[in-house]
């Protein structure tokens, strides 16, 4: 069979089975096993088994549970309303400071959780019925609350970029520090706006009443919501820009680190360790299967041929270096408005990691540039996945529309900053070349 037949069967399957609404996981591994079978006899099944246990048996993923388990304890724990409260009492009196406010609080849960349902699903139950209470625009808090929850695969410690460098052989911690600077870029720019458009539109952010503003004692009090879960994701990092521990070793000092401030919280009880257990069993197992079945189809695509035919086709473009990277990063941004950026990564990595190589292109910087791009897939119309986690917790007064009109300037910010990693690449390297 023709290479240029078997590639389009393998990348036209897989989308065909997505489309069906088939779980992800269940199309990398079923897909990957069945055209081995049909490409290279029976024995190529033994490809899919030794695939699935040597992804497993990785050490970098193994901190995906560990940091899972940090995330469910902290949610159980009830940090997020904290959070909020602490917020309402200091960034309530400035205009728009309720939703600047939310979108520092996504930024906080995002660091903590890695995944980027878990802000925009938990403020979009605490955060958009107070604001909207407090006659604030809809459109532009649906939309904060969307796109700051959509930082969780980009701020660090990241789920996706454990992920993304176990596929790609990659310092896991230094994709952490490369994180950092582009996620604290894309939240400010978030509240910048905000502000800038409060200051000139009032009635979209009106500032909170003096009398439900709290007093100094009570605000300073509050702030221990905010230094205990700052100060863990400060010991993380801080541990692995130093080189004390691996991301591994850091993801199990964070989930104790969790238990330590859930007990402070008073909410280290049964029933919070039994569900926040449950939920990262749940959690960490559907990660896992997603590793397992791309690690099949990194397989299948690898021995079939199909990455180097990929290879071949893109460097015939007349672009030069500057334009493959366009063309990658243009691939994985549409991919993320219908694919969860996990399984984009598992898709495209083995596919793309050759094609650095050839071009010289700095894997590490590109990984980074992936990560914005599939995040900024996340958000943007028609099916970008967080759109739809907001629409399934807001008031049946919201409509998808608001959503897709608040997410809009948002996503020109993002696209900005992306534009800006690629000009400046120093903006994700940075810090990285500091890692030990």
């Amino acid at each position: 069979m023709e290479p240029w037949l078997v590639a389009v069967i393998i990348i036209g399957a897989l989308l065909i089975l997505l489309l069906t609404g088939l779980p992800v996981a269940f199309a990398l591994t079923g897909l990957s096993a069945l055209l081995l079978y049909i490409f290279l006899g029976p024995t190529a099944l033994f490809m899919i088994v030794g695939a699935a246990f040597k992804q497993i048996g990785t050490e970098v993923f193994l901190a995906i549970p560990l940091f899972v388990l940090m995330a469910a304890v902290l949610q159980f724990s009830g940090i997020a309303s904290s959070l909020y409260r602490t917020m309402h009492m200091w960034m309530g009196p400035l205009r728009g400071g309720l939703a600047i406010g939310t979108i520092f609080i996504c930024t906080i849960i995002d660091a903590l959780s890695g995944i980027g349902a878990t802000a925009t699903s938990t403020m979009g139950l605490i955060a958009l019925p107070e604001m909207r209470k407090r006659g604030y625009n809809k459109n532009m808090i649906v939309g904060a609350i969307t796109v700051g929850g959509a930082l969780g695969p980009l701020i660090p410690p990241s789920v996706l970029m454990i992920i993304v460098g176990g596929y790609a052989q990659l310092s896991v911690g230094k994709l952490f520090m490369g994180g950092v600077f582009p996620g604290l870029m894309i939240s400010l720019g978030y509240c910048i706006y905000i502000g800038i458009r409060c200051a000139f539109r009032p009635q979209d952010g009106p500032a909170m009443e003096k009398e439900d503003q709290g007093t100094t004692l009570e605000k300073i009090k509050n702030l221990r919501y905010v230094v205990m879960p700052l100060g863990l994701i400060a010991f993380i990092m801080g541990g692995i820009y130093a080189g004390a521990f691996t991301p591994t070793e850091a993801a199990g000092f964070g989930a104790l680190g969790a238990m330590l401030i859930s007990i402070l919280y008073g909410k280290f009880t049964i029933p919070n360790i039994m569900g926040a257990l449950q939920l990262s069993l749940r959690v960490s197992c559907m990660i896992m299967w997603l590793v397992i079945g791309g690690g099949c189809y990194s397989t299948l695509v690898t021995v079939t041929g199909t990455g180097n035919l990929v290879l071949t086709i893109l460097g015939s473009l007349p672009f030069g270096a500057t334009g493959i990277i366009l063309v990658m990063l243009s691939i994985a941004l549409i991919m993320g408005m219908f694919i969860d950026p996990v399984a984009i990564s598992m898709i495209c990595i083995p596919i793309f990691i050759p094609v650095l190589t050839v071009f010289g292109i700095d894997p590490l910087w590109f990984m980074l540039l992936f990560v914005i791009a599939v995040v900024i897939g996340y958000i943007t119309p028609p099916f970008g996945l967080n759109i739809f986690y907001m629409k399934g917790v807001a008031p049946d007064d919201v409509t998808i529309m608001d959503i897709y009109r608040g997410t809009i300037p948002f996503t020109i910010i993002k696209v900005i900053c992306l534009g800006l990693c690629i000009i400046f690449p120093w903006i994700l390297t940075y810090l990285p070349s500091l890692v030990r």
